[in-house]
């Protein structure tokens, strides 16, 4: 029988002793690392929430019941008949607010848990806003802020959580909702079904309106006015905004995009350059969320079109500039703060690399100026010499949880904290939160934009604490109100949506995570329709810089459309999927 070596059975012993302090070393490690994180989490969500209601109180205090506060001077501004109206046109004389800013913070009252605050305001409004009112409005900003924020509120009044005392609330935000709906359609009597721009609440659209309006504010209406039609039972308001996105959609160029400004009379194009910004932004976004919301088809399909064609004409690495529509020709290279909404949206889709490297980008800008500016020309890589300002917009926010939502990921947290932190250190003030007018020297505006409660804070909160999220399925409206996934609102539910939007797709020898929605569009897939099959070529796609495939670096390769693959460049100079997947 062999005899042990004592020295061996002594190092044995050694190395057994060190890997296990190793082992304890490292798990209490990771255990105060996760333990700092939840602590962080926490600290940061209860600066969020001082932020929330630092700008709620004084709005309460110096502006309620007008629209949106002065911070500077505590102040009021009746702007609801403002917004959109940039030469200040046609301003009522008599009108005395809606109390925007009170419904905008309704669901976000809810995300922080204070449903004694949302419960009074429910009912404030309930027995106090009228619609019946002498004033010119913007009917898509008063669709995505008035309209949504009252339908947000009304369903998360009567869901199942119970927010409200029994018996105190019997729908009157949906009556008011109602109400409003019906004067909104008096902008879509025109020639091709295209809205107005602009609507009187009380007398319907003025004699000699100018019939401009852009892609956004006939495109962006079918989330909230479908909602409103499934909750009246009412087929007249989803009926309206579909017929104008139809039409929308049947002038498109043969390269599948669309202008920034048209004619509802004529239907004729007035600026044919696009991108994914101002005036064109909300129309992609509503498209995929119209498909989640409703479960109809033709919105995945319009969507995944228009999609192909941003990635082909606007993408170029990172960045998205402007185009042509009918050529696809470069026409303007610009980043424009609205813009950093599209990483949230590419969550959605499943192309999360590619929302990644863009978020990236605009955070890299944010980190440059101390804020995102409102426009910065990338070629010149300098700021727009007028459009130096900072309004307080969320959408770098709204990217920044979509994106930790996605992928948990604690960077994003990061970002998230230097965002709060720059809000705080640059435009808090004592009565409120202002906008920055220039960014270079970081003077304030006086105003308060109502979607700063309505989404940066509550994108902010929710990227520390997104309890309100849990066992729910919500998608956002682009003015950040919640409207609930319900099965009966669906034709039919989309196959691979869950509740955590993510699934696992297994194959024969291994399972991968993968976004819910990302079956549908990554990689390339054969469609089946009829008798008839065709290869629908996949939404990742990016071509590569140059037509021959030639390349000096992989930086001018693209993303291969059937597998989804990052090209990448040969040592003979050549694009191609060179590298080894490991899937």
């Amino acid at each position: 029988m062999l005899t042990p070596n004592p020295k061996s059975t002594i190092r044995f012993r050694i190395w057994v002793l060190l890997f296990s302090l190793f082992f304890l070393a490292t798990s209490n490690l990771a255990k105060s690392e996760t333990g700092f994180r939840a602590t962080k989490k926490r600290f940061m969500r209860e600066k969020v929430r001082k932020m929330f209601y630092h700008a709620y109180n004084n709005y309460m205090t110096y502006a309620f019941p007008h629209d949106e506060l002065k911070p500077l001077t505590k102040t009021f501004a009746d702007s609801l008949s403002e917004l959109g109206n940039l030469k200040l046109e046609h301003l009522p004389q008599n009108y005395n607010g809606s109390a925007l800013t009170l419904i905008e913070s309704l669901s976000s009252l809810v995300v922080l848990g204070n449903n004694t605050e949302f419960e009074r305001a429910v009912l404030w409004l309930s027995e106090n806003l009228t619609f019946d009112v002498d004033a010119r409005i913007n009917l898509f900003e008063c669709n995505i802020r008035v309209l949504g924020g009252l339908l947000s509120a009304h369903i998360l009044a009567t869901d199942s959580r119970s927010r409200l005392v029994q018996g105190k609330y019997n729908n009157q935000l949906l009556a008011l909702a109602e109400d409003l709906g019906k004067r909104f359609l008096y902008a879509f009597a025109t020639p091709t079904g295209l809205p107005y721009a602009w609507v009187n609440l009380k007398y319907g659209v003025m004699e000699n309106e100018t019939t401009e309006t852009s892609t956004s504010g006939c495109g962006s209406l079918i989330l909230e006015m479908g909602a409103l039609s499934r909750l009246t039972g009412d087929p007249r308001y989803e009926a309206a905004a579909l017929r104008a996105l139809h039409k929308l959609w049947s002038m498109r160029s043969p390269l599948n995009l669309l202008g920034t400004t048209l004619d509802v009379v004529t239907g004729e194009w007035i600026e044919y350059s696009s991108g994914i910004g101002a005036g064109v932004d909300s129309f992609y976004e509503y498209l995929i969320k119209a498909h989640i919301l409703f479960g109809r088809e033709e919105f995945w399909d319009i969507f995944h079109s228009a999609y192909v064609a941003v990635q082909k004409y606007f993408r170029h690495g990172p960045w998205y500039h402007e185009a042509d529509m009918r050529t696809g020709r470069a026409t303007y290279w610009q980043l424009t703060s609205l813009q950093a909404f599209w990483p949230g949206l590419q969550v959605l889709v499943g192309d999360i690399l590619a929302a990644n490297s863009s978020h990236h980008e605009f955070f890299h800008v944010w980190e440059k100026f101390g804020v995102l500016p409102e426009r910065y020309l990338l070629n010149h890589e300098m700021l727009h010499p007028t459009e130096k300002y900072y309004p307080l917009r969320p959408e770098l926010a709204e990217s920044t949880f979509y994106l930790y939502q996605a992928t948990k990921d604690p960077w994003y947290m990061e970002v998230g904290e230097s965002i709060v932190n720059s809000l705080n250190l640059y435009t808090k003030v004592e009565g409120g939160f202002a906008s920055i007018k220039d960014v270079t020297t970081m003077q304030l505006e006086d105003h308060q934009h109502s979607f700063f409660l309505a989404e940066t804070c509550k994108y902010l909160y929710l990227l520390f604490d997104d309890s309100f999220l849990a066992d729910q399925n919500y998608i956002f409206t682009t003015e950040g109100h919640p409207l609930p996934v319900l099965s009966s609102w669906h034709e039919r539910l989309p196959e691979t949506f869950t509740s955590t939007n993510w699934t696992f797709v297994k194959g024969i020898s291994q399972v991968k995570r993968a976004s819910a929605m990302s079956l549908q569009v990554c990689p390339a897939s054969t469609l089946v329709r009829g008798t008839t099959a065709q290869l629908v070529e996949s939404a990742c796609h990016v071509p590569d810089a140059r037509a021959d495939h030639r390349c000096m670096t992989d930086e001018e390769c693209g993303i291969d459309s059937t597998s989804c693959r990052q090209r990448t460049c040969s040592m003979a100079g050549y694009c191609g999927l060179w590298l080894l997947f490991i899937p």
